[in-house]
């Protein structure tokens, strides 16, 4: 987003002192069309780095969950076991806490 607006302005600011430099009026219908030139093209660095910097976000994101997961003495060993895990309500486990027969059966049931 940062980096849209400072070439939207880097953009006009060019456009403004290539203009004053060469004796030409500011505000006209060439102006106009850099302005939107320029707001095209930082609409267009969005959408261009919206969808790239999306996977390194959610790895970053599970790798920061990972690491929290570690300090509390819990094993992740593959990154995507932290983002299933995290959409599970209950876990259910035996007394001892593993999940030993892979097979579980409801005693109590409450709506």
């Amino acid at each position: 987003m940062y980096v849209s607006v400072l070439t939207m302005i880097s953009m006009l600011m060019n456009m403004m002192l290539t203009r004053f430099l060469s004796n030409q009026p500011l505000f006209d219908l060439g102006m106009t069309r850099g302005l939107v030139n320029a707001i095209i093209v930082g609409i267009t660095i969005i959408v261009v780095a919206v969808p790239e910097g999306l996977p390194l976000a959610v790895t970053i994101s599970l790798a920061y969950s990972v690491n929290q997961m570690r300090k509390e003495h819990n094993l992740v060993r593959r990154l995507e076991a932290a983002e299933t895990m995290g959409g599970a309500n209950e876990i259910l486990t035996d007394k001892t806490g593993t999940l030993t027969t892979n097979r579980m059966t409801v005693i109590q049931f409450f709506a």
